[in-house]
């Protein structure tokens, strides 16, 4: 095919390597939980195009909203200038954010959220006359992104140690220990200006789930110390653990919170960083006053207009039943799994579905269990992964459950010295 060849030839793919590509599929067109090929053939996307498809593809309310918006602004500067879009999808976010987080900044993605929460820290210290506090303390094992700032955050020993040498130095706690957060304030007190972690759910690095008793504990010593802590709610939420945000299964309200990926269903690229009050009056106190960070395609009208439907099929529809309903289905569907030698574990909560494996089956069979059962995986690591949409009805989840224990069951492949990785 003229295209697949043009694109193997010039186009790189994330995490792909030039000299050897994986297959691709030529996607034609998309609709609920379903992509169709060029070739005709239909594929289930059983990781709704990396976590952020939660209302299906395509679908008409975002589309609609997008093409009223690109009638009349598509895009303008938000440097001296606002617009209605923007606000109304702020205003939806303080709505839903959790109590005292008001103030909103508008990001192109989010790994850049991730880096304007970590300037806001900074800036933060700084006007409280810290000038000193420049570092993070970070979880092991987490994931923020795929920038310089980001991936400085992420684990320093994962999917981003080739680049140590640009990357900015941060410290690192254990998500398993709470004590290896006390000693490393203890140790670096006069450095870090807040702590950040994906709550409850760490996705794209380790696939863990961990207890939300260190999240409370994290709020109360962030509190003691004069630390702010930050939730990067990426991945997991709206609702893809199960309740709006995955910070509510401590019951714990950080700092400033990231949002990103299902913010805009999907649709278009758009993400958040929403602070309190405290943090942004902080800022606004100091020198600069001025937070210093601009993007260009910051609170983008399409993007906004996105948002604004997309947060509005959240509160009309009853996403905390749908995402029980695929939790339970998951946890019946992947249940077998556990019996299979080449499986290390199977997790599941809310919408997210994980069987860890000794080792991955080989490119070959995972590409046979993709068109055989019509599924579209994408395994990395040692994990083989679901984040439906969450729109997913029960036949669909059990449509990926089979192609998830078809795949586990595969024989371990050859172990490769570039591996598989994604967002």
């Amino acid at each position: 095919m003229q295209a697949l060849e043009f694109d193997r030839r010039h186009i790189w793919h994330p995490y792909a390597s030039l000299a050897n590509p994986p297959p691709v599929r030529l996607v034609k067109s998309a609709s609920g939980t379903e992509l169709e090929l060029e070739d005709g053939r239909t594929l289930t996307d059983a990781v709704s195009s990396w976590w952020c498809v939660a209302h299906g593809h395509r679908h008409p309310a975002i589309v609609e909203a997008i093409r009223r918006q690109v009638e009349r602004l598509p895009h303008v500067m938000f440097g001296g200038l606002a617009h209605e879009p923007a606000i109304e999808l702020a205003q939806a976010l303080v709505e839903i954010a959790p109590p005292g987080l008001d103030r909103v900044f508008f990001a192109d993605s989010g790994s850049i959220a991730v880096e304007v929460a970590a300037k806001m820290a900074v800036q933060y210290q700084n006007a409280r006359g810290f000038p000193a506090k420049g570092k993070l303390l970070a979880l092991k094992g987490g994931y923020h992104g795929d920038t310089c700032c980001a991936m400085a955050l992420s684990d320093p020993d994962g999917m981003h140690s080739l680049f140590r040498q640009i990357m900015p130095k941060h410290y690192f706690a254990s998500p398993l220990s709470f004590d290896t957060v006390v000693e490393m304030v203890e140790r670096h007190s006069d450095e870090i200006a807040a702590v950040i972690c994906e709550p409850v759910f760490q996705a794209a690095n380790a696939m863990r789930f961990y207890d939300p008793e260190y999240l409370r504990k994290l709020r109360a010593f962030c509190t003691e110390k004069g630390l702010l802590l930050i939730f990067d709610e990426i991945a997991a939420g709206f609702h893809r653990t199960g309740p709006l945000w995955a910070g509510e299964w401590a019951g714990v309200i950080p700092d400033i919170m990231c949002v990103g990926k299902a913010l805009t269903g999907g649709h278009i690229t758009l993400a958040a960083t929403i602070a309190s009050s405290e943090v942004g009056e902080t800022i606004s106190s100091g020198a600069p006053s001025a937070f210093m960070h601009g993007p260009t395609y910051m609170a983008n009208p399409l993007a906004c207009a996105a948002g604004i439907a997309s947060l509005r099929l959240f509160r009309e529809g009853d996403y905390a039943a749908k995402v029980v309903r695929i939790e339970r289905e998951l946890r019946e569907g992947l249940s077998p799994c556990r019996a299979m030698p080449n499986v290390r574990d199977v997790r599941v909560k809310g919408a997210v579905g994980i069987v860890e494996v000794e080792a991955m089956p080989a490119r070959d069979d995972i590409e046979r269990v993709i068109d055989s059962h019509g599924v579209w995986l994408r395994p990395f690591c040692n994990f083989i992964y679901t984040m439906p949409p969450l729109v997913s009805d029960s036949a669909t989840i059990a449509k990926i459950c089979a192609a998830i224990r078809d795949l586990a069951s595969r024989e371990p492949g050859p172990i490769l010295e570039d591996g598989d990785f994604h967002e």
